[in-house]
């Protein structure tokens, strides 16, 4: 039988790993358990016919940034980057707006005493975020540029909620700040909480925050085709469900989390790395709606349909209490709302003169309460008469999200929690992150470093690890 290397997922990271390995010339199979590739990159009809809308991903900073991506052809592919005028927009009860723009700049100019303030903590990465993003979406090794690094770990490591005080005066630029590090979906009081304001926040300065065009399903097709072009193969359909069905292979890489990676091999893992598994703690889960519209949000900023994403919490304290209910067991009363409108700006994913919008908060692992008021609510304090032109909803709950995606364990959609030491050393405690004590048996998912988002490049490092090369960037 000919022998082969086998990626059990088809995720950003699976199908990254199995790019990296056919790269370097191997016979590649990977193996998806749904009928559709793409993982969290799925894009389906949830409401009606024609409204096309993201199951899970749907705004993609971190994969315009990934060293790896950036190497690949996927534009060839398919894929098309749709950016909005404006990246954020952190609307406000007295009808002002915060807006993330391109431009350090522009985006001063929405942050009242704050703009010198905001540039002076952003500008010193915005320049040289490409090459900053090769050792902030890497693991734990001595990094390529590691007095960049320093300097930004002096501030990422911080918690969010101090940072964001200490930098700024007036309640814009902290709640925009603070809306960026709640992606984190860590209480702000903690640390590493500032690096995912700082990433995102200089990302989108760098880079921009886009969706893909058709949804990003776009992605995952782009990629798959990148793999096939390569020699690889894609099974659809074919779950795993004890990694002794792989026979003949070479290597076997997981874009499972730790839960998968027990129920399928669990009984090949050693007593200590498989009590570490045991032990790998879950983040906050979340709820998802996508609505099928009769027309655009009515925003009582009309600035705010300047941009695809916009963050619905209010203040740098409320924002904060939202946050720090999941992790404590209780549901926020406002939750903070991550709301994207894509039809604004890629009219493909809906019929003719209709919208579509999609959003998700924060609630408990596993927590499966009714979120539709409260996301509704918070998106009617700033667009009143919202619910007017919603034609269709759907909603999913963690339970639900699990069911469609099993990586989302109780609808955690970054694939553990990203606490300090969880940021670092996931799924355990070890030098190489993505090995396990099976002899050719690799981890790829976003529970190794650098953990969550679509950006691939969990994958990529798992494949280099596995090929016996050393962990380095690729070359952009």
């Amino acid at each position: 039988m000919k022998r082969y290397d086998a990626v059990v997922g088809s995720g950003p990271n699976g199908l990254s790993a199995a790019i990296a390995m056919a790269q370097a010339g191997r016979s590649v199979v990977v193996r998806e358990a749904a009928d559709t590739l793409g993982g969290g990159m799925r894009s389906e009809e949830l409401t009606l016919p024609g409204f096309l809308h993201d199951v899970c991903s749907i705004v993609h900073p971190l994969a315009v940034s990934s060293p790896f991506f950036r190497t690949l052809p996927l534009e060839e592919h398919g894929l098309e980057w749709v950016h909005s005028p404006a990246c954020l927009a952190h609307p406000f009860d007295d009808g002002s707006v915060a807006l993330l723009e391109r431009s350090l700049e522009e985006t001063g100019a929405t942050l009242g005493p704050d703009g010198r303030a905001w540039k002076k903590l952003l500008g010193r990465w915005v320049d040289r975020w490409l090459v900053l993003a090769e050792d902030v979406l890497g693991p734990l090794e001595f990094p390529d540029h590691p007095f960049m690094l320093a300097h930004f770990g002096l501030y990422g490591l911080r918690p969010a909620y101090s940072l964001a005080r200490s930098s700024f005066e007036g309640d814009r630029a902290r709640a925009l700040f603070a809306g960026n590090a709640a992606h984190s979906m860590v209480p702000l009081t903690r640390s590493p909480t500032s690096a995912f304001g700082l990433t995102l926040a200089a990302a989108g300065h760098a880079v921009g925050w886009p969706i893909a065009r058709g949804g990003s399903q776009s992605i995952a097709n782009a990629l798959a085709a990148h793999l096939r072009s390569l020699g690889g193969e894609i099974v659809t359909g074919a779950p795993v469900e004890n990694i002794d069905e792989l026979q003949g292979t070479h290597t076997i890489l997981l874009d499972l989390t730790p839960r998968q990676v027990l129920r399928i091999a669990g009984h090949r893992l050693s007593g200590r790395y498989r009590r570490a598994l045991e032990r790998y703690r879950y983040g906050a889960g979340s709820f998802k709606m996508d609505w099928a519209l009769s027309e655009p949000i009515p925003w009582r900023n009309p600035e705010c349909r300047r941009a695809a994403t916009v963050h619905l919490g209010g203040t740098l304290d409320e924002i904060a209490a939202s946050e720090a209910a999941p992790l404590a067991g209780e549901v926020p009363e406002k939750p903070f709302v991550l709301l994207v409108q894509p039809t604004l700006f890629d009219p493909s994913r809906a019929p003719t003169g209709k919208q579509s919008a999609w959003a998700y908060c924060h609630v408990p692992f596993g927590n499966d309460v009714d979120m539709t008021e409260a996301i509704e609510a918070q998106i009617e304090r700033f667009a009143p008469g919202f619910r007017d032109v919603v034609i269709a909803r759907s909603t999913m709950n963690p339970s639900a999200l699990e069911r469609h995606n099993p990586n989302l364990v109780g609808g955690d959609i970054s694939a553990g929690a990203m606490m300090l030491r969880q940021v670092f050393f996931r799924p355990a405690l070890q030098r190489v992150p993505y090995a396990t004590p099976v002899d050719g048996l690799y981890v790829c998912s976003a529970s190794t470093p650098p953990g969550g988002a679509v950006h691939g490049m969990c994958g990529y490092y798992a494949a280099r690890a596995a090929l016996g090369r050393q962990i380095t960037a690729p070359e952009s």
